[in-house]
């Protein structure tokens, strides 16, 4: 196989992936925990000029070609909290990352958390992930030598950090994608269901992960899925796929779970309760390795953009669909050839200019539907502090 082949396939984790590699994992012996109290094992914090102060102004791009640009300010007061979980972005060569943030890290968090700074403080630990490198060594038939469970430890100490020093009794969102949602999943079931920290929990984001759900109960544990705006406590989880590209029959890694008699959630962010809804995305031309598309997204035709985001206001829909034992977020992207804007958005990993349909559109999981994300963790804000009145 393809040295590019292999790139692409390291560039993202699913479930099976991540647990395959924590299983043959061979670390040499404890490690050290990192001290959290130090503010350089932060991606980032409140009023710093870190990865989470990125620009994110957006051009936005009408159906009928014309443009307007969206500002953007951060709240510095904002009266709840979000607590971000990165996916799996490393390119250090070990097995697990070091705690120095490089190009990855900084760029993922700029695409998938910065921008939910208008509404809650934003917190992201630096944590020894499982690399890329890792995953790699594992699927050309080596023994991984990425730990996942010190990525869990170092995540589970953050968390600890932040609620003895930050959190001071305030509401909190967690937001994680792909292998930061997985162990997002473990710090859900381990120190919030159940525990009394779980009252501030406004509610989690579990994007690009299966989720296991007990269908008659719509919940994770004790956890509901998110199904009213002004609901807190709850959880909003999806994998996307592109509404006529289905997770295929034999795919074990998106839109399914392996425990008997439960599902994976769906949660369109744009439509709880259920339906077909316009998706608010913000796109960019770099991808959520911080590198430039190649080849360059042409956004709409004769129009120039300088924004580091674009929006496209009605150009995709999305539903939650659940067929042939599959539950994703099914993407339909409305392309017309009176609209000079782009027929179609990025986002499948492709192999040789041929996308894995097992992936769908992971790349884009958050960017798909951000707009939409942090209006719905504005309002649980607004609902979280009248119900605590």
């Amino acid at each position: 196989m393809s040295r590019k082949l292999w790139a692409a396939l390291g560039l993202v984790t699913t479930l099976g992936l991540s647990t395959s590699a924590c299983a043959q994992a061979a670390p040499a012996g404890p490690a050290t925990p990192n001290d959290y109290t130090q503010d350089a094992n932060w991606l980032c914090r409140p009023g710093r000029a870190d990865a989470c102060a990125a620009d994110q102004t957006a051009t936005v791009i009408q159906a009928n070609g014309s443009t307007s640009v969206e500002t953007f300010k951060a709240d510095p007061n904002a009266p709840i909290d979000c607590f971000y979980v990165y996916p799996t972005v490393s390119s250090d060569p070990g097995g697990n990352s070091d705690m120095t943030p490089d190009l990855p890290e900084k760029a993922v968090a700029d695409q998938q958390f910065a921008r939910f700074g208008s509404v809650c403080k934003l917190y992201a630990p630096s944590y020894r992930q499982v690399t890329i490198a890792a995953l790699r060594k594992m699927m050309t038939g080596g023994t991984s030598n990425g730990d996942g469970e010190l990525a869990y430890a170092d995540v589970r100490d953050a968390w600890k950090d932040y609620l003895a020093r930050d959190n001071k009794g305030r509401g909190v969102v967690l937001v994680g994608h792909s292998q930061g949602s997985r162990i997002l999943l473990k710090l859900l079931k381990e120190e919030i269901d159940g525990k009394p920290v779980q009252k501030q929990l406004v509610s989690a984001l579990i994007l690009g992960m299966n989720t296991p759900v007990d269908p008659a109960k719509d919940a994770y544990g004790s956890l509901p899925l998110c199904r009213k705006v002004d609901q807190t406590g709850c959880v909003i989880s999806y994998v996307s796929f592109r509404a006529d590209a289905p997770p295929p029959a034999s795919s074990k890694f998106f839109g399914k779970v392996a425990e008997p008699g439960m599902k994976a959630a769906c949660v369109n962010p744009a439509a709880l309760a259920g339906g077909s809804a316009p998706l608010r995305g913000y796109f960019s031309d770099r991808t959520i390795m911080g590198t430039v598309m190649r080849p360059a997204t042409v956004w709409a035709k004769d129009v120039t953009v300088s924004t580091p985001y674009v929006e496209l206001p009605g150009l995709v829909t999305a539903e939650c669909v659940s067929k042939d034992g599959f539950d994703y977020l099914a993407v339909t992207v409305h392309p017309d050839k009176a609209d000079p804007r782009a027929d179609n958005i990025p986002g499948d990993l492709l192999v040789l200019g041929q996308p894995l349909k097992d992936w769908g559109l992971h790349l884009v999981d958050v960017n798909l539907a951000m707009g939409d994300l942090v209006a719905v963790v504005g309002e649980q804000s607004k609902a979280y502090a009248a119900a605590a009145k």
